[in-house]
């Protein structure tokens, strides 16, 4: 009988991947609600939760990709995969309002390049002090700064090592939930709480699953715009990191 339900599991991964996550999330909204008093939103434990069972993943099948190297978890790879994740990125521009789009004009342009100028410079100037003068250590480091997608995307282009990827996707998770969970504490005394500030807030920050779960906490009519111009951030990072902040970091250290 068992093993005649884990074959049905392990046979529809990607049914059995999106059951799990919903298990998952509801548990967390509760954990949220009743032991947190809504201070630290769903979303941010869920991350943790994510973290921790990939890891638990990884150790029991000495594998690679976490819970996916289980059988029966194999539908994480897909449900996780970069295909689904850029789906959801995409459809959340189908809730902004363009009218409050074009409000934003200039400011949201300014926060957005500022957004990711001054995530990276701090990265690369931290990661300089703790020994790593190599350009592309600081390049990839600082690109983890901005985000934990631009990180591996501009290591990978570049020619850094695994362990340097590693540690830019470490540091740009330790900014998403930072923000995810800072946000509805801030959002009050910053006035965050229409869809220009949004828009603005979202180019500061960057990271798509920090602004989105930040915002979701906040007022989730925010969501959208504030994820419109963090994926526009992910997108600019992506492309400027491997090529002019890395010409640029190698002007500076003489690489």
């Amino acid at each position: 009988m068992l093993e005649r339900i884990h074959d049905v599991f392990s046979g529809n991964g990607l049914i059995t991947a999106f059951a799990l996550v919903g298990l998952l999330m509801l548990v967390c909204n509760l954990i949220s609600k009743y032991l947190t008093a809504g201070r630290i939103h769903g979303s941010a434990i869920a991350i943790a939760a994510g973290l921790l069972l990939s890891y638990i993943g990884g150790v029991i099948t000495g594998g690679e990709d976490g819970l996916a190297d289980i059988a029966l978890f194999s539908g994480m790879g897909l449900m996780g995969g970069s295909m689904l994740r850029d789906f959801a990125i995409v459809a959340t521009a189908f809730g902004v309002d363009v009218n409050e789009l074009k409000k934003s004009g200039a400011n949201g342009v300014i926060a957005l390049f500022m957004g990711l100028l001054v995530p990276f410079t701090l990265g690369g100037i931290i990661a300089y002090l703790f020994g790593y003068t190599d350009p592309v250590a600081v390049t990839t480091i600082g690109a983890g700064a901005a985000t934990y997608i631009v990180g591996p995307v501009t290591g990978t282009a570049i020619g850094a090592s695994s362990e340097l990827i590693a540690l830019s996707i470490a540091i740009g998770l330790v900014k998403s939930i930072s923000v995810m969970i800072i946000t509805p504490a801030v959002a009050r005394s910053i006035s965050l709480n229409n869809p220009s500030a949004a828009l603005v807030f979202g180019g500061m920050m960057g990271t798509t699953s920090g602004v989105a779960g930040g915002l979701a906490a906040t007022d989730a009519r925010l969501v959208p715009y504030g994820a419109m111009t963090a994926t526009f951030y992910t997108g600019f990072g992506c492309l400027l990191g491997p090529s002019v902040f890395y010409l640029i970091v190698r002007m500076l250290l003489g690489g």
